[in-house]
């Protein structure tokens, strides 16, 4: 199984950026879809999840901010990410997730400037 996070990159604040990851090696219609970030001196955290039932959850921060999609045809989870703050620089890592078989992908640099 691989997860392959893109459309990370630089952007003004205020500015708009959505990501992508792909799944490969399996079908995850059934898995719990996530994105997480890492912010240098920080832990990871969680950013936006989506369930099988299309119900999703946001940490507070983004929340009106960010929305996150699914396409199971593609095993594809998405990011939308509008208004963006300098505090919301970090890696940002996709996660599928499914009764203890969790897989990351390696990260997508985010980088928003003042």
């Amino acid at each position: 199984v691989q997860l392959q996070a893109s459309g990370g990159g630089l952007v003004q604040a205020g500015g708009s950026l959505r990501l992508s990851c792909a799944a490969s090696g399996s079908t995850f219609s059934s898995y719990v879809m996530g994105w997480y970030r890492q912010a240098p001196g920080k832990e990871r955290e969680l950013v936006a999840r989506i369930m099988t039932s299309g119900r999703t959850n946001y940490a507070d921060s983004v929340e009106g901010r960010f929305t996150i999609s699914r396409d199971n045809a593609k095993n594809t989870v998405y990011l939308q990410m509008n208004s963006l703050k300098p505090e919301d620089t970090a890696v940002y890592f996709c996660n599928f997730y499914s009764f203890g078989m969790d897989f990351w992908g390696k990260g997508t640099q985010v980088t928003v400037s003042s």
